[in-house]
């Protein structure tokens, strides 16, 4: 039952992250990836939170939730392959979003957690 929910999850979480970027893209045109970026930064806020609520129960709603839909709604993959594209024609961007990233979702997993008590 748990591989189904992560299932269901991460497809879910999958096509949320895939249409939100889009819409980024087509309504928010930068260089910058800001569709991803908040993306990661949504999805590491509410891993704190239930991190923060439900630290210790491993139930239907974690694998549903936690591994499933925020395991493949955040992406580092799709971090990884920004940056590299990045770093071939502006290394200050592609900086500034890896410094960005990581102190952003650091800081929303930490806000998600307290904000939860």
């Amino acid at each position: 039952m748990n591989l189904f929910l992560i299932g269901l999850g991460g497809s879910l979480g999958a096509i949320s992250r895939y249409l939100i970027n889009e819409f980024f893209i087509k309504f928010i045109p930068t260089e910058y990836p800001m569709g991803i970026l908040s993306i990661n930064v949504i999805g590491c806020f509410f891993i704190g939170y239930y991190l923060g609520t439900n630290f210790m129960v491993k139930d239907g709603q974690y694998y549903l939730f936690v591994i499933g839909f925020l395991g493949s709604f955040t992406t580092m993959s799709a971090f990884t392959h920004q940056t590299i594209n990045m770093l071939n024609t502006n290394i200050l961007i592609a900086s500034s979003y890896i410094i960005a990233t990581i102190t952003l979702t650091i800081a929303a997993t930490y806000i998600g957690a307290n904000f939860s008590k």
